[in-house]
């Protein structure tokens, strides 16, 4: 298992409550791309919408996957495109019902591939407060100052 993009700003802007597995449906230069490590979740996050009539889908929204060969990708390729996540209905509707808790959110964490198949980790988060953020950022230098003296 492969990591490919990281959303290194999630793990500091939100508290991870639960992580999430799924697929994505992308096109085939879109693969080769990722696969090259051209991909960027900064800034992105999914929603559940229901289709007109239909079951409710998961959407990835605002993701950067550029073009593999831009010259041979169509005119009207949308590099920040909004993409299906691949996840079973009882899947959906268990996030449906957790999502809809005031303060959580959605917020893709990786990229990887698993075998021949790219997947996304996701995580069921609620925003951290500005104290929280101060301790993260006190942690991570203490943790400097000790590697420093080993």
């Amino acid at each position: 298992m492969k990591v490919i993009a990281t959303n290194k700003r999630a793990y500091f802007d939100y508290e991870i409550l639960e992580t999430y597995e799924a697929g994505l449906e992308l096109f085939g230069f879109e693969v080769k791309s990722i696969k090259t490590g051209h991909a960027n979740l900064g800034g992105s996050f999914i929603v559940i919408q229901a289709k007109t009539a239909g079951s409710p889908e998961a959407w990835l929204l605002n993701a950067h996957i550029p073009p593999y060969q831009p010259k041979n990708t169509p005119a009207s390729f949308d590099p920040y495109r909004t993409r299906r996540l691949l996840l079973h209905k009882s899947e959906i509707r268990e996030l449906i019902g957790k999502s809809a808790q005031k303060g959580l959110t959605l917020v893709p964490l990786r990229v990887y591939n698993k075998g021949a198949r790219i997947k996304i980790e996701f995580g069921l988060s609620r925003h951290k407060k500005k104290e929280d953020k101060r301790e993260t950022i006190k942690e991570r230098e203490t943790k400097r100052e000790i590697d420093r003296y080993k």
